[in-house]
């Protein structure tokens, strides 16, 4: 029977385009969910532009919502799929990681709701940067897995480029999210606003761009950094 098992798990887990497949289709569906929190108004008392301004305006919360998690799963999205230009080889536990990655993908929809309800409380934000955190550390874990195990078809010289590269945005980033994570103590509204524009930032490179000749060794494997 150990033999068996050993046997097994050897040979589970081999078809990596099978993880990016499964983790495209969570990604599509969890994006998708994020709109149905996004009801249009009605109500008999919407009679004038002043009680439909005002009906819009009672949206806000839920549109900040939307907009910060739609921007949260781009940027993993984008990070997972990453990783995955460097990866060619797969096995059973880089299958069960990845997998759990995507279970925390499809938290976020339930997050975004309760952010959404309850955006004026503390706990509620809270609630989300942690789901923000489990992605991160997912991702960290992921990617410490496969350059530990040379699971990277790679040069050495890009690799060690490559490996600063994607540990340095998950930790520069994390740190971020959480110093606007801590602003909900002064003003929850406040809080998303910030982690809204430091993924902004992040989608934009606008401050974080890679040296000339970081530049130059990742743009010869024709690949995109986050």
């Amino acid at each position: 029977m150990s033999d068996y098992k050993k046997t097994y798990n050897q040979i589970a887990g081999q078809r990596l385009h099978r993880i990016e497949a499964i983790s495209n289709g969570v990604f599509a569906i969890s994006i998708t969910l994020l709109v149905r929190d996004l009801k249009v108004p009605v109500s008999p008392e919407i009679s004038t532009e002043v009680g439909l301004v005002n009906a819009f305006v009672s949206l806000v919360p839920q549109l900040l919502s939307y907009f910060l998690s739609f921007m949260t799963l781009g940027i993993f999205w984008t990070a997972h799929t990453t990783q995955f230009h460097y990866i060619n080889k797969s096995d059973r536990h880089l299958n069960w990681i990845s997998l759990f990655f995507l279970m925390f993908v499809t938290l976020l929809p339930f997050t975004t709701a309760f952010l959404s309800e309850y955006i004026n409380f503390k706990f509620a934000i809270g609630l989300y940067w942690l789901n923000i955190v489990a992605l991160g550390m997912m991702l960290f874990i992921q990617w410490r897995y496969v350059y530990r195990h040379n699971y990277l078809g790679i040069a050495d010289d890009e690799k060690k480029i490559v490996n600063k590269a994607i540990k340095q945005r998950l930790i520069v980033s994390h740190t971020l999210y959480t110093i606007g994570a801590l602003f909900c103590f002064i003003n929850t509204y406040l809080s998303v606003l910030i982690m809204i524009l430091i993924q902004l930032n992040f989608a934009l490179a606008i401050f974080f761009k890679p040296s000339k000749r970081e530049d130059k060794i990742i743009s010869n494997s024709d690949s995109t950094l986050l």
